[in-house]
């Protein structure tokens, strides 16, 4: 009864969009509790390595990749060189998302959009989420076990108008974690996503300072406060932890009730 169900020991863990915000916090947490290495993704390059010396500061061996989730072949190749140095994976964390590298946030007109507009939400929340597993999952059916774990939002759960898009994407990536669940389970891999509510990130940082702004939408939450990135990595670490081995298919909501699951 004395065993760590949280520990990471032996793990090799990938973290997608891990240079900042909910990534980063999830690569710290999987390196306090014993990872074996803990691969840090980013499109910059220079972000994936600040927080791989972080991780490494407690005592864990870290790989910063800089690729762009969207791009099948750096995804790829990317996934080829977690395999040539550690030979197996066992914990995917999809968490790279919004509106891809340097986008805005905010809310848009749908009806006066047009496909070049969606691209920059489909790509990174669904598309960069298939290409991950893609390759993430077969080096886990090698030794049969593993973690997919995929971050989408609430506006994926209930829709957000002027998000209209980003919404469909993020349902569309938790659907994609059923299916996952369904077709992976017989090789001992479980896939869940975490459906979060307003966290305080860079990327929506100047919404959340603004006072008056805040306070709105803070009525929305049964928890008078925003998210914290330390607040989605726990639920985060323990779907990648073997506490969570029965665990598997579902959509998790960490938001301070800013919406219900039955």
């Amino acid at each position: 009864m004395n065993e760590n169900l949280l520990s990471m020991e032996g793990r090799v863990a990938v973290v997608t969009g891990a240079g900042q915000g909910v990534g980063r916090a999830v690569a710290l947490h999987f390196a306090t509790h014993g990872a074996h290495a803990v691969v840090v993704n980013d499109y910059y390059g220079d972000r994936a390595a600040s927080v791989a010396e972080e991780v490494r500061a407690h005592g864990v061996e870290a790989l910063p990749l800089a690729f762009d989730v969207t791009d099948h072949d750096q995804v790829a190749g990317a996934f080829a060189r977690v395999q040539e140095e550690y030979g197996q994976l066992h914990v995917l964390v999809n968490n790279a998302g919004n509106a891809g590298p340097g986008g805005q946030a905010g809310f848009s007109d749908f009806w006066s959009e047009g496909p070049k507009d969606w691209d920059r939400w489909l790509g990174t929340n669904l598309y960069g989420v298939l290409n991950c597993v893609r390759h993430g999952v077969p080096l886990m059916r090698e030794h049969g076990s593993g973690r997919v774990i995929t971050v989408i939002s609430d506006a994926g759960r209930q829709g957000e108008p002027g998000l209209e898009v980003y919404s469909a994407a993020k349902a569309g990536a938790a659907g994609f974690m059923r299916a996952v669940a369904r077709s992976s389970g017989r090789y001992g891999i479980t896939a869940n996503a975490v459906s979060i509510g307003a966290t305080r990130t860079p990327f929506v940082a100047d919404l959340l300072d603004n006072a008056a702004a805040a306070k709105e939408q803070l009525k929305r939450y049964m928890i008078r406060r925003f998210g914290e990135p330390e607040d989605i990595a726990n639920m985060i670490l323990f779907l990648g932890s073997g506490a969570s081995s029965w665990v598997t298919g579902q959509t998790i909501p960490v938001n301070g009730g800013y919406s219900v699951a039955l």
